[in-house]
């Protein structure tokens, strides 16, 4: 069975325990270098998530579609 992918906010809250693990400086030293490398891992996953959605807003934003508005269509009709 194939593991379900974490999410943006997932990923950010791991990376954030990490950061705060890191910085109280009380981990040996493997289990930081660890953390480290998988602190980096979720930073590029993060930052590659993060590419997608602006390159999808980009795309959006040239095609001239606009976000749908319920209100707004309601006020046509």
């Amino acid at each position: 069975m194939k593991k379900k992918e974490p999410t943006f906010e997932e990923r950010l809250a791991r990376l954030q325990a990490i950061v705060t693990t890191l910085e109280t400086g009380d981990s040996p030293l493997e289990e930081s270098v660890a953390l480290y490398k998988e602190g980096l891992a979720h930073a590029a996953a993060c930052r590659e998530q993060l590419e997608k959605a602006r390159h999808d807003i980009r795309l959006c934003t040239e095609a001239g579609t606009e976000p749908f508005d319920a209100g707004s269509q309601a006020e046509d009709e």
